[in-house]
């Protein structure tokens, strides 16, 4: 049985035998949903004739012969042929994309930064994204950039794609409200979502003011990671990502929709709001999720495994067993190993590590890793423990200990990432976190069996 609720000026039709507050469950599944009943085509995709008057139009998320295909069929009220006009071209001055290396801008170096100020200035979406780092190229489709977004006003009659990439947005602060074409994603802090590659919102302020990291994926989509010999369960399950049921606009109002297109912005005009999916089925689709349902696995008996162990999502390069992306998530959970040394070690890297903190202490830096805060080690360069982590890890008990009121997160690349010029020159970077290690002792004199 449907039941009809109008939120957000969109008309949402939701089966409550078959979701859960507006959302339907699962991971990559071909989903269907209709809005208005009847209107989704059954038993075939493109009838000479669609219900209520609505035209079929195929969103394609990979090439026709990928295997699997990743598409959706939509049943709209006019095609997005209506939703185009001519475009102008503008200037986002702080979102960039790659390559972007400024000559002025050392990137190499162990970078971190307090949590970027709230601004007076009135910021939505697409004016308050600013780019802390880019990696490989936005026209190759290889590569990512990394961002802090700052919202505090709600996008209004004004919509956006991207046709460079998908957004996986990690709220901090705050709570926004994606209303897409195919359905509504309200998002808050501990939750994350992923936006596909050429959908097109809005994004509403719920509570401001809103903060937050946003990983902009050049290349193929985020998938679950493989897990080998983990088997079936733990991670992140496939049944808690959730992506929305069908919802509407049928709007005749004056728009503008902007789109980001090899890096650069354009912006046309329109008669009507473009979210006027009435229907769809496939599997490209927006999805969120809860961090507080990844159920973490890890070492039992001793050692420290490598934070890969934690990866929620991956997307693949084409080097195998090597990202593109890696998204890894460090959350509350047991440290139980023996005579062993329980924090991230000293290493260097062929990957990049950006790392920001949604809340909490993280425990290799107990100090200066502040919740909003970012933290780049580029790869090949060495990090690890300061010395505060190190003394406390090395001469603890060695009882089980629960990391508690923590919650972290890391955007891992096989490509280096070049900071912007913002990040360089206006973020609050934390000039002496280099010396965090200065203080670190020899203890090496030559006696054997000494520790």
């Amino acid at each position: 049985m449907n039941e009809l609720s109008t939120y957000s000026g969109l008309t949402v039709a939701i089966d409550k035998s078959a979701v859960t507050e507006g959302y339907m469950p699962g991971w990559a599944n071909d989903f269907e949903t209709e809005a208005l009943p009847g209107a989704l085509p059954r038993g075939m995709n493109s009838p000479q004739k669609c219900n209520y008057g609505l035209y079929g139009e195929q969103l394609s998320g990979t090439a026709f012969t990928a295997n699997p295909p990743e598409r959706t069929w939509c049943y709209r009220i006019r095609p997005s042929v209506k939703h185009s006009h001519r475009y102008k071209k503008i200037d986002v001055p702080y979102w960039k994309s790659a390559p972007n290396v400024d000559p002025d801008v050392i990137s190499l170096g162990q970078y971190r930064w307090d949590a970027v100020p709230h601004s007076s200035e009135a910021l939505n979406w697409i004016t308050g994204m600013r780019t802390v780092t880019t990696a490989g190229d936005v026209n190759t489709q290889v590569g990512m950039a990394s961002h802090v977004y700052l919202v505090t006003e709600s996008m209004m009659d004004d919509y956006f794609f991207s046709a460079d990439s998908e957004l996986l947005v990690v709220p901090q602060e705050g709570r926004l409200r994606f209303a897409t074409e195919l359905g509504i994603i309200d998002l808050e802090p501990k939750e994350i979502a992923i936006i596909p590659r050429g959908l097109v919102y809005r994004v509403e302020v719920l509570e401001g003011p809103c903060r937050g990291f946003v990983c902009e994926n050049y290349g193929q989509k985020f998938d679950l990671p493989g897990r080998g010999p983990i088997g079936a369960n733990c991670m992140a399950n496939p049944r808690d990502f959730k992506a929305p049921v069908a919802a509407f606009e049928d709007r005749e109002v004056p728009s503008t929709i902007t789109v980001k297109w090899c890096g650069q912005f354009h912006v046309t005009k329109v008669d009507q709001s473009p979210l006027d999916v009435v229907a769809w089925h496939g599997n490209y689709a927006p999805y969120k999720y809860d961090l507080r349902t990844y159920c973490p696995v890890g070492a039992i008996l001793f050692d420290h495994p490598d934070p890969s162990i934690f990866t929620v999502l991956t997307a693949p390069s084409g080097q195998p067993g090597t990202a593109n992306i890696d998204f890894v998530l460090f959350r509350e959970r047991w440290l139980v190993m023996e005579d062993t040394f329980r924090p991230p070690w000293y290493h260097k890297n062929i990957m990049s590590e950006l790392m920001g903190n949604i809340y909490g202490q993280y425990d290799a830096k107990p100090q200066g890793f502040v919740p909003g805060g970012l933290s780049l080690h580029n790869m090949m360069l060495p990090h690890g423990p300061d010395k505060e982590a190190f003394e406390n890890a090395s001469n603890s008990n060695l009882g089980p200990d629960k990391l508690e009121n923590t919650m972290s997160f890391m955007f891992e690349t096989r490509f280096p990432q070049h900071l912007t010029a913002f990040a360089a020159n206006e973020a609050p970077l934390q000039d002496d976190y280099i010396d965090c290690w200065t203080d670190i002792e020899k203890k090496f004199d030559g006696t054997p069996g000494k520790k």
